[in-house]
C-alpha cells in the first residue's frame, strides 16, 4: 500500500505554475484526429445515404398507374391505383394495399429494375 501513495507523491502538482498553457495550434492538433475521422464517416457513410434517401423519394413522386413495382418485401406488381399515402398493385389474381413508402422500386413486366434516368 505504501508504493500506491510513493507513486502520487512522485508525481508532482497537477496544473503546476510552471506548466505553460497550450496554444491553439497544440489544441487542434489533438483535435484533429477527430475531425478527420468526421470527414471520412461524412463522406463514406452519411453522404452516400443521403443521396440514396433523396433519390428513393424522387422515385416515389414519379410513380404513376400501370408502374410495375417492387415492394420492399419482394413483391412484383402492377400500380393500379394511388394517392398521396397508399398505393394499391395487383399481384396475380390478388389486389394489394400498401403503403407508398412501402414500394422498393420501379420495375419492368419480367422483374428486372428499370434504371432512374439522370438528371
Amino acid at each position: 500500500m505504501s508504493f500506491i501513495t510513493e507513486a502520487f507523491a512522485m508525481a508532482g502538482p497537477q496544473g503546476a505554475a510552471g506548466a505553460p498553457a497550450p496554444s491553439g495550434t497544440e489544441m487542434l492538433m489533438q483535435f484533429l484526429p477527430l475531425i478527420l475521422m468526421f470527414i471520412i464517416f461524412y463522406f463514406l457513410l452519411i453522404r452516400p445515404q443521403q443521396k440514396r434517401a433523396k433519390a428513393h423519394k424522387a422515385m416515389l413522386s414519379a410513380l404513376k398507374k400501370g408502374d410495375y413495382v417492387m415492394t420492399s418485401a419482394g413483391l412484383l406488381g402492377r400500380i393500379l391505383e394511388l394517392d398521396d399515402e397508399k398505393v394499391t398493385i395487383e399481384c396475380g389474381d390478388a389486389k394489394l394495399l400498401l403503403s407508398r413508402a412501402a414500394i422498393g422500386g420501379v420495375v419492368d413486366k419480367d422483374g428486372k429494375a428499370v434504371e432512374a434516368e439522370k438528371k
